[in-house]
C-alpha cells in the first residue's frame, strides 16, 4: 500500500508540473528582430507585439506581430514551440520551431517556417535573464508558391 501510494504521489506531481511561462521572452524587449531573407540578404525586420502561452500545451506559444521587408509590411500570426532544454551552471539553451502567417495580400506576403536556438544566463540573485541570444533560421514561402527564401533573424 506504501508503495502505491509513493508512486501515485510522483506521477501526480510530473502531471502538475508546468513549464513556466516566459512568453515575455519573445517580445524581444519591444526591439526588433533584424535580419536577412533570401540569396541578397534583403533586410528583414521582425517585431513579435503578443505573446501568450498555450493553456493546454505549456510548451508552445501563440504571437503575433508585424514583418517589414523593403516597402513590404505585413501583419503576422504564429506559433513558437519548445522543442529541447538544455540547463547549465553557465548558460541554458532552448530549442524549437516556429511557424508564422503572414496576413494573405500579394505576392509579398506568405509563411515563415523554421527553427530557432535562444541561449541565456540566469542570474539567480536578480532571477532575471542576463546574455539573451535568439536566433531563428528557416524558410519564408509564398502563398502562390512561386518564391521560396531563406530567412534569418535574431536579437541585439
Amino acid at each position: 500500500m506504501k508503495n502505491l501510494l509513493c508512486i501515485f504521489l510522483l506521477a501526480s506531481s510530473f502531471v502538475s508540473a508546468q513549464m513556466p511561462d516566459i512568453s515575455r521572452v519573445w517580445l524581444n524587449e519591444n526591439q526588433w528582430y533584424t535580419g536577412g531573407i533570401g540569396n541578397q540578404d534583403t533586410k528583414l525586420n521582425l517585431r513579435i507585439s503578443l505573446s501568450q502561452q498555450d493553456r493546454k500545451n505549456d510548451q508552445e506559444y501563440f504571437v503575433s506581430g508585424v514583418t517589414i521587408v523593403e516597402r513590404n509590411l505585413a501583419n503576422f500570426e504564429g506559433k513558437i514551440k519548445i522543442t529541447k532544454y538544455k540547463g547549465g551552471k553557465k548558460k541554458s539553451v532552448v530549442f524549437g520551431e516556429y511557424d508564422f502567417a503572414e496576413e494573405p495580400k500579394g505576392k509579398h506576403s506568405g509563411i515563415f517556417k523554421g527553427k530557432f536556438i535562444h541561449t541565456f544566463k540566469w542570474n539567480k540573485k536578480t532571477e532575471k535573464i542576463e546574455s539573451n541570444f535568439m536566433q531563428f533560421t528557416g524558410d519564408w514561402t509564398s502563398y502562390d508558391g512561386t518564391l521560396n527564401l531563406k530567412t534569418n533573424w535574431k536579437n541585439h
